[in-house]
């Protein structure tokens, strides 16, 4: 146990006193703010309005699109191939052709452009067309546009988690969000410090320090602590961060008097404000900041730093493993290919599946299987996770990192002291029984 500390303190330290550590822990919390921050601001800003020009044979629609802040329509006469070669002359954004329509059943609307048109520009023109044959369709059939207006309602349902210890107001995205940024946080950190011990691995392997270092202690210990010392990094670095973004999140939260948003003053900021538009986006940002005050945080955090261990334990195994049976950074693909399937399907099954249904069959077993349990079950954690199901997931944890440890320490134990010999799988299955 002895030798196994002493290589722990050697990788913690000497990667703790590295610059870019150090950079990247004061750094960290900033990075991750502007990857929130950055595009919901890039989303808010307004490019320039763009120019479509109207060419419409049918009389009736040309004069009801309105023009926006982002769309200005500009009518043009025809027929539509002098209208094309005329706009193929200007830096306008789209030509929208509207043939003799059927009410009924309205084809042949065209937009033609000279790049691509976005997603998000045809979107628009199809909405606003829909609703203007719409608009036509009520008045031929004797429907008052205006009364229909007044129909229209706006309807918000607030969630609210229901248990024995009472009800707590929630919010699907808070949850979402959640969940999602830390899974995202456990899969970014697994690969980067496993990456981080197949390379040290590869480095004193080739350069031959380790058959100095395995004349003094196991295999095994130079595995465990190796992995040990670079969970602690790891782990330091969480906690800075969390400190670092806790005193942001202070600062950010009186500068901004976000207290004038919470349940107790809701109703007198409401009140204050000069639009009905602004009530209501004071209440939903009331309503998104209860929902992060309701969430669990302390066991949040103290399931992210075990799903965190408990994976990086696992998967760090088998990263020291491959860098052990191989000479070259190059040579590892084959057998990285392997181990990071699992942790990318769990994430992209994460984003498509499990968060349309945390709760489904699917979300379950992923979150039981060890290779996969450490990113699925903190997405599925923030909307509420029963006892059992989350004790028997570490439990299986456990066993998994257990397993897959003794597995890598097999292949470890032949794999650096072998040099120049091209290693695949059956060889290393041969390894798992060598004796002695």
């Amino acid at each position: 146990m002895g030798k196994i500390w002493l290589i722990f303190q050697r990788e913690y330290l000497v990667r703790v006193r590295k610059k870019s550590f150090i950079v990247m822990t004061i750094l960290g919390p900033l990075l991750m703010a502007m990857v929130m921050v950055i595009p919901i601001w890039l989303a808010t800003m307004s490019d320039d309005a763009k120019v479509i020009q109207v060419l419409d044979e049918s009389g009736i629609l040309a004069s009801k699109l309105k023009s926006t802040e982002e769309i200005k329509f500009v009518t043009v006469g025809g027929p539509v191939q002098k209208a094309k070669d005329e706009y193929l002359k200007t830096e306008d954004a789209a030509l929208l052709y509207i043939p003799q329509l059927n009410l009924d059943k309205p084809q042949g609307i065209q937009l033609f452009s000279q790049k691509s048109a976005s997603i998000s520009l045809a979107s628009k023109l199809e909405r606003q067309v829909q609703k203007e044959v719409e608009a036509i369709k009520f008045s031929k059939s004797g429907i008052d546009q205006k009364v229909l207006d007044q129909i229209k309602t706006d309807v918000n349902i607030s969630t609210i988690n229901l248990s024995a210890e009472g009800e707590k107001s929630s919010n699907v995205g808070v949850n979402s969000g959640a969940g999602f940024f830390g899974a995202f946080l456990i899969y970014l950190f697994i690969f980067i410090y496993g990456a981080q011990i197949m390379r040290g691995v590869i480095e004193e392997k080739t350069s031959r320090i380790l058959e100095v270092m395995v004349s003094s202690v196991k295999p095994f210990q130079l595995m465990a602590g190796k992995i040990m010392g670079i969970a602690a990094v790891g782990l330091t670095q969480f906690l800075l961060w969390i400190i670092l973004t806790t005193t942001i999140t202070s600062v950010v939260s009186s500068q901004f008097e976000l207290d004038r948003f919470s349940q107790a003053n809701i109703g007198q900021t409401m009140q204050q404000m000069e639009t009905e538009k602004d009530a209501t986006q004071a209440q939903e940002v009331s309503e998104v900041l209860g929902a992060l005050d309701n969430l669990n945080v302390p066991l949040l955090v103290g399931c992210f730093l075990f799903y965190f261990l408990g994976g990086y334990l696992l998967y760090g195994a088998l990263f020291g493993a491959v860098g052990a049976a191989v000479d070259s950074e190059t040579d590892s693909q084959q057998f990285m290919l392997p181990i990071t399937i699992p942790l990318i399907l769990s994430f992209i099954v994460a984003q498509t599946i499990i968060i349309k249904n945390p709760n489904g069959a699917v979300a379950f077993w992923m979150s039981m299987i060890p290779f996969t349990s450490p990113v699925v079950m903190m997405l599925r954690l923030p909307f509420g996770v029963p006892g059992w199901e989350l004790a028997l997931s570490m439990l299986l944890l456990i066993f998994g990192f257990i397993g897959t440890t003794w597995v890598a320490a097999r292949i470890y134990r032949v794999g650096i002291l072998m040099y120049g010999k091209k290693v695949n799988y059956r060889e290393l299955s041969k390894w798992l029984f060598y004796k002695g």
